[in-house]
């Protein structure tokens, strides 16, 4: 058997990577009719998406000049062939007559059988990130791989931000007097520690940064008289507040305070003249509809997907009139998350909500707009994901948190305790 692949490249692959069209070296990538209409479909739309058709779209033009895409045009610097596929498929229909070619996956399928066919002395494979296309392809016998451009191990996953440690009493003592010690620990950057003493039951919570335990005071954000609940609360309203932490990353359940702390923080800061505006933003394609599909402005429109921020405020002042008046004085903005490629965020502090249903490339898009004395926070769960081209190990969240741990100018914190209520945490682990 030949050992180059042929591989047939679902849109959903493209449109989830635009780069992806590129990324299989030493193989034969095929492109059927109907990934080219769905690719047509989405190259008129705003944001991430109709970016990722018309890349690939441009792509496709372009390496015509080298040759007929019908017969294979084969590009030496990635050493990849790509063909548009344009055979007959009445063959293998006829095999596969319980199949609704109305649907294009059911196309797909039958083209990747024609090829099958064709040329059966090759191994060939459909590249999608979607579960059921997979799943058909499977129950009929044809070999289909998700695309994993960033697939993490589960022990990448597990990193809370935090570790326990021991130090000797004497150790936490200094800790306790001088507010720091100078300690050689095999620790992150930014890592926040519960370090234990050996003998006598004592303990303090700290911050490891440049060689230095740094021990964390009482905090509390007095103008929205908010205060942390448990030791992790504690961890991550430090991070909240470091202004030399320009990086928050926040994973854990729903109730865990997430959400809350984020808002409350930002505020408290914006009352501080430390940023200029507050942004909210989230993947609203997950979700089920397009934006341009809802009623109204991008307020009204981003509004369902905004309630559970929006609730946070109106539960904590009360006067249901804040958040609004705020809006009206542009010291809060709601922008989609597809919609602020080209822009520059400068004296902002900024929340992603949701952010694990995001994709890497999405959430690298608004990361690198971010400009001077601004702060982003990525709230999420890796444990509810609503997209069906992501999971655990390949949601945007999950691989920043990974890929930034190392940084100085990041922290992350994982919630693992509930706070909203004792039903609402016990629903989150018995459900």
């Amino acid at each position: 058997m030949e050992s180059r692949k042929i591989l047939i490249v679902d849109t959903s692959v493209l449109l989830y990577d635009k780069d992806s069209i590129q990324s299989f070296p030493g193989n034969d990538v095929f492109f059927t009719l109907t990934v080219l209409d769905e690719l047509d479909k989405f190259k008129d739309r705003p944001g991430l998406l109709g970016e990722a058709a018309r890349h690939v779209n441009r792509f496709l033009d372009e390496i015509r000049a080298e040759g007929s895409l019908h017969d294979g045009v084969y590009c030496s610097d990635i050493d990849q062939t790509f063909t548009v596929l344009l055979s007959d498929l009445s063959n293998a229909k006829e095999k596969l007559k319980d199949l609704d070619y109305s649907k294009g996956d059911n196309n797909i399928i039958a083209s990747a059988l024609q090829i099958k066919e064709q040329f059966p002395n090759r191994d060939v494979k459909v590249i999608t990130k979607d579960i059921n296309l997979r799943v058909k392809c499977d129950a009929l016998n044809i070999d289909a791989e998700d695309y994993y451009s960033d697939h993490l191990d589960l022990d990448d996953i597990e990193f809370t931000g935090f570790s326990e440690i021991e130090l000797t009493d004497e150790e936490v003592d200094k800790v306790y007097e001088n507010n720091k010690i100078s300690v050689e620990l095999n620790l992150r950057e930014n890592e926040y520690v519960i370090g234990k003493g050996l003998t006598q039951g004592k303990s303090v919570l700290a911050c490891y940064k440049n060689g230095v335990l740094t021990k964390l005071h009482d905090l509390r954000l007095e103008q929205t008289e908010t205060a942390p609940k448990n030791k992790e609360q504690k961890f991550a309203l430090h991070a909240l507040v470091d202004q030399d932490i320009s990086l928050v990353t926040l994973t854990g359940l729903a109730g865990s305070g997430k959400t809350f702390l984020t808002l409350m923080s930002a505020i408290e800061a914006l009352d501080q003249n430390k940023y200029e505006r507050i942004i909210v933003t989230r993947n609203i394609q997950p979700v089920g509809k397009e934006i341009g599909y809802l009623p109204g402005d991008v307020k009204e429109k981003m509004a369902p997907w905004m309630s559970p921020l929006m609730d946070n405020f109106r539960h904590h002042f009360k006067d249901r009139t804040y958040f609004e008046l705020m809006m009206e004085k542009g010291l809060i903005e709601i922008a989609p998350l597809s919609f602020i490629r080209g822009r520059t965020f400068s004296n902002s502090f900024i929340i992603v909500d949701e952010a694990q249903n995001a994709s890497i490339h999405e959430l690298k898009t608004i990361i690198t707009r971010i400009g001077e004395n601004s702060k982003i926070v990525l709230m999420g769960d890796t444990d509810q994901i609503d997209t069906p081209y992501l999971n655990k190990k390949s949601n945007g969240l999950a691989i920043v948190i990974d890929r930034m741990k190392e940084s100085t100018h990041s922290a992350h914190v994982h919630l693992k305790r509930g706070e909203r209520s004792e039903l609402a945490t016990y629903a989150s682990k018995v459900l």
